[in-house]
């Protein structure tokens, strides 16, 4: 849930963590986190990068949290047509999935810091700003101070 000009909204986002990039998202007004939609949408999106990136042989996890939407039925069914080994951290255990708990802290925090709202006029331009900068701006220190892109292509992934 982020909040954008006073309004909440859910954002759902994909990452590869090969390279800690972002390769997929999507927004959508807050449904009291209970709204399979946008997952869905997100992960089709992803789905679709995932064949473009030529990973389509290779295995998807998908890990979260046992949140409301996470372990509803109709996220579950949303799964049901995909090859996707469902993952799900352990109740009140935060430290099962310490990528996307430290990248949730990360991007929260700076992008209420680095992005003026008032610059965009929807919050999908204002999401897509935050996912270029992560993706194509700020150099990571796990990745040795590149980018998710410039890890990635560096090394002759498309």
């Amino acid at each position: 849930m982020i909040w954008f000009k006073k309004q909440r909204y859910d954002w759902t986002y994909y990452i590869d963590v090969f390279n800690d990039e972002i390769i997929c998202s999507n927004v959508l007004p807050f449904l009291h986190c209970n709204n399979p939609i946008n997952h869905k949408l997100a992960l089709e999106s992803m789905l679709e990068s995932k064949i473009k990136r030529g990973y389509e042989s290779q295995d998807t996890i998908m890990h979260s949290d046992q949140g409301i939407i996470y372990s509803s039925i109709a996220l579950s069914q949303v799964h049901k047509d995909y090859t996707i080994t469902r993952s799900m951290s352990r109740i009140a255990t935060p430290t099962d999935n310490p990528i996307i708990e430290s990248k949730n802290g990360w991007l929260k925090k700076e992008m209420y810091i680095d992005f003026n709202q008032e610059d965009y006029e929807t919050v999908e331009d204002y999401i897509n700003a935050i996912i270029y900068d992560h993706n194509y701006i700020r150099p990571s220190y796990a990745l040795n101070y590149k980018t998710p892109f410039e890890y990635r292509t560096q090394l002759g992934f498309h």
